[in-house]
């Protein structure tokens, strides 16, 4: 179960890094109008898949309307104001403290203390994230908008959390993104936005992040999540900027830097560690021990870019 959790996790992290990349081709089209689209579609896909939707209460609509509104609509709102004060690499490095704040509060949330292997594993990661990423400028209302997004990229875990005891990866995902679209459409009015119908690049791009990046991606994180539980998974985090790293190489044909590499090894380095410590007996199912991709906006971000 371990290392099949393992394989969902780095399956979604590496789906959610080469989508960076991809996403260039949305960089001119209206943000939340595009997440709109995306989730829309990916509702009908998810729905396709799972044929019917297990009912669910009041609590846990309550829950799945928050996680919609932190993990998602939140998270891409704070992104999107964060890039407009701060570097990218700024913003993707406080959100690459995921693997940290998960292997914290997780613990805590269950009234147990964080696993002192796990956080250090999570640390060097962290680290390492910040190597890849590379130095930025950011005002003070860049870092609180960042801060946001990093708020958003740990509640979308977090919240789903509980859910996992009694709804499956893919109906969460499919409330998920269904509880986002009507959000979404009215951050979109709200902000101004212009719809416009989507040139050939950009629905391509809208298809990918619909079809492979949610559809898939989010489904595979939480099956991960639910094996693992939040403080391993978290750390799989880490790998969002690698993976991005390593497919704008490819697209691009651009030789990473010296700093990079070293941040990739110092990536796989906390990874090995973290993942070493013993497993507890305590399921993910019972426990907020299950935490995400995130999802971004279409920008070039190492960490949380494209959701």
């Amino acid at each position: 179960m371990k290392v099949l959790g393992a394989a969902l996790c780095t399956s979604a992290m590496v789906i959610l890094g080469s989508s960076v990349p991809i996403s260039r081709a949305l960089l001119s089209y209206p943000t939340l109008a595009g997440q709109v689209l995306r989730y829309t579609l990916a509702v009908v896909i998810l729905l396709a898949i799972a044929r019917r939707l297990p009912r669910i209460g009041l609590r846990s609509a309550g829950r799945l309307v928050v996680l919609a509104a932190v993990g998602l609509v939140g998270f891409n709102v704070c992104l999107l104001s964060a890039l407009r004060e701060a570097e990218p690499a700024v913003v993707g490095t406080v959100v690459g403290g995921t693997p940290v704040v998960l292997a914290l509060i997780g613990p805590l949330l269950s009234r147990r203390r964080p696993a002192l292997r796990i956080t250090v594993g999570a640390a060097v990661i962290v680290a390492g994230v910040a190597l890849v990423q590379g130095a930025g400028h950011a005002s003070t209302a860049g870092l609180v908008w960042s801060a946001g997004t990093l708020a958003g990229e740990v509640g979308f875990s977090l919240l789903a959390a509980p859910l996992l005891g009694e709804l499956t990866p893919i109906a969460i995902a499919a409330y998920a993104c269904l509880f986002a679209v009507p959000l979404l459409l009215v951050a979109s009015v709200a902000s101004g936005e212009t719809w416009r119908v989507p040139t050939v690049p950009e629905a391509g791009a809208l298809l990918y992040l619909a079809v492979v990046l949610t559809a898939c991606a989010f489904v595979l994180w939480y099956g991960g999540l639910v094996r693992l539980g939040v403080e391993k998974a978290g750390m799989f985090a880490g790998l969002l900027p690698v993976a991005a790293l390593a497919a704008t190489a490819v697209l691009d044909g651009a030789v990473p830097s010296g700093g990079a590499i070293l941040g990739t090894v110092l990536v796989a380095a906390g990874l090995a560690f973290g993942l070493s410590a013993p497993t507890r007996a305590t399921s993910a199912r019972a426990t907020p021990e299950s935490g995400t991709p995130r999802e971004a906006v279409p920008v070039e971000l190492g960490v949380g870019a494209p959701g």
